[in-house]
């Protein structure tokens, strides 16, 4: 959040330019602050599903979803102070169309995850970053590391006699609302300063599922450990990776932030084992083996 606000970008528009700084920063300490930052928004939204996961019999997926939306908004509008009033018309319609696909991506994967488990559900979803990086690649290296992974999710996501249908849909249509997040994160961060983009799209996303809510509180009254499980959920999945993601998205190109976040079925599987218990046998491993292979092998490329 300090990196958001040190950003010149993120300048009250009322104040006048700063003189720059004596020196720049290297881009290869750019670079590196821009992975460690995608990891930790990784690691911060896997554990936070995972804890929401743990109010689903009480909350269930909708109820989980919808104090998740409240509390990054509550967050975001906190620190992104939105002034919706300045906004252009060119600004608003990314800004609704985020809002959209907040509140899409995370029910569909919350429901996904409660039928098909977090490692799965996290995989399937990998498919919408990959799918950017796929398409805007111009490189050969890229294109092999991809395939790489690839190789990785298909084998994490191997055929089994009980497989849920419904609940792999449910992770694609997550898959294809992250792909959309992605790209309009970064026109969101490039058209309003600071986040409060982001800010105001979590706003809008939290009026809607308001009555959601309000519905799930009178048919299943919650349980103190359930809203506080939600509400970490809140903090950790949507609030810190939104913001991490909006710094990150400013300094690093969209495909290969799409592809460094394949690590994100490697970290669903660690969470998921520790929190969770959903332990994982040699061909899970052997496929995460093969994503954390084909993004150590793009960081490489790309450092060369």
């Amino acid at each position: 959040m300090r990196a958001l606000s040190a950003h010149p970008a993120a300048a009250d528009r009322h104040t006048p330019p700063t003189p720059p700084a004596p020196s720049l920063p290297l881009p290869g300490g750019t670079r590196l602050s821009g992975v460690a930052t995608m990891v930790g928004s990784g690691l911060s939204n896997q554990t936070g599903a995972a804890i929401g996961s743990l109010a689903f019999p009480v909350l269930g997926p909708v109820g989980v979803v919808a104090v998740r939306q409240y509390v990054a908004a509550i967050v975001l509008v906190a620190v992104g102070r939105p002034r919706p009033r300045t906004f252009t018309r060119r600004q608003w319609w990314p800004v609704l169309l985020l809002a959209l696909v907040l509140g899409t991506m995370n029910l569909s994967l919350y429901t996904a995850v409660d039928r098909v488990g977090l490692g799965l559900a996290v995989t399937l979803e990998f498919l919408g970053p990959l799918g950017i990086a796929l398409a805007a690649s111009r490189r050969r290296a890229d294109v092999c590391c991809a395939a790489v992974a690839v190789a990785g999710v298909v084998t994490l996501m191997r055929p089994r006699p009980s497989a849920d249908f419904l609940g792999m849909g449910l992770a694609l249509l997550a898959a294809c609302c992250w792909a959309a997040y992605i790209l309009l994160n970064r026109t969101v961060g490039r058209r309003i300063p600071g986040a409060g983009g982001p800010a105001a799209a979590a706003a809008i996303s939290a009026l809607v599922f308001l009555p959601v809510g309000l519905a799930v509180v009178v048919r299943h009254p919650p349980t103190p450990a359930a809203v506080g499980y939600a509400v970490a959920a809140g903090v950790l999945s949507s609030a810190v990776p939104c913001l991490a993601d909006l710094f990150t998205l400013r300094r690093v190109a969209a495909p290969a932030f799409g592809l460094f976040m394949s690590v994100n079925p490697v970290l669903a599987g660690l969470v998921g084992w520790l929190v969770l218990g959903q332990g994982l046998g040699w061909p899970e491993w052997a496929g995460i083996g093969a994503v954390v292979a084909a993004n150590a092998l793009s960081i490489r490329v790309s450092r060369t």
